[in-house]
């Protein structure tokens, strides 16, 4: 039994792995139900869930669920341990708390882009669940975890995929990598940051004290040399003109 189990696991897994892009660590979220379920079936999810799906798992809530099971009382005081165990990831109702099944169901919105495993026992969120393509359904029955076949809206967009009428979430992201590695699209994070300038003190060569005044002077210096020597050139030239007058 065990072994049919599995294979069909397997069969499953390959399943969304092919068409959605499932890979691991395969995201487990977790309600209040499930956790129940496992605490009354005694089954140690750490344990039997990488086994039965045969690869790497993380055990996922948010904290709405963990809210819910803080107000149900102590009546689900162990599943709300088993809860506070698991990793909790960011919801969109920080400010405002919703339901579990309310919030979990706003976690694998938009074709499931982080690839979200979805264990539950509860019926109508399981409803909800199949009604969204490309979203594996868990849940515990004879206390044993079992992996849900693919629903019939999966199956139907896969279909649609393949003739050509939809493109699923993983082609486009695919696609969009595909376009950033050959250069034909711009990756945001490749684009150049704005220059700040930066406030920076006074320029020390404007600091300076000008050097106008030296420099005037020894100018008026030179050129007082200059007159100087032209005098004493006239005068030259004037006694040696008197000079020869005299000896004619």
């Amino acid at each position: 039994m065990k072994i049919t189990r599995q294979k069909h696991a397997k069969k499953h897994l390959g399943f969304f792995r092919n068409n959605f892009g499932v890979r691991e660590p395969y995201q487990i979220l977790l309600d209040g139900t499930f956790c129940q379920a496992a605490l009354r079936g005694r089954i140690q999810l750490r344990e039997q869930l990488p086994r039965y799906l045969m690869g790497e798992t993380q055990l996922c809530t948010t904290r709405c669920v963990l809210k819910e099971l803080e107000t149900l009382g102590k009546d689900l005081y162990g599943a709300k341990l088993i809860a506070q165990k698991c990793q909790v990831r960011n919801c969109p109702h920080f400010k405002n708390a919703v339901s579990g099944s309310e919030c979990l169901l706003s976690m694998v919105e938009e074709g499931n882009p982080h690839h979200y495993f979805m264990a539950t026992q509860d019926q109508n969120l399981s409803v909800k669940v199949k009604k969204k393509p490309g979203v594996p359904l868990m849940f515990i029955i004879q206390n044993t975890i079992v992996l849900d076949k693919p629903s019939p809206k999966t199956v139907a967009f896969v279909k649609a995929v393949e003739s050509g009428q939809l493109v699923s979430a993983h082609e486009k992201q695919s696609i969009k990598q595909l376009k950033e590695e050959q250069g034909l699209v711009k990756n945001p994070k490749q684009r150049r940051r704005k220059k700040h300038k930066k406030i920076s003190g006074p320029n020390p060569l404007s600091c300076l004290k000008k050097k106008k005044k030296a420099q005037d002077t020894k100018s008026s210096a030179s050129e007082k040399k200059r007159k100087r020597k032209r005098i004493r050139n006239r005068s030259t030239s004037k006694v040696l003109s008197e000079k020869q007058n005299d000896n004619e």
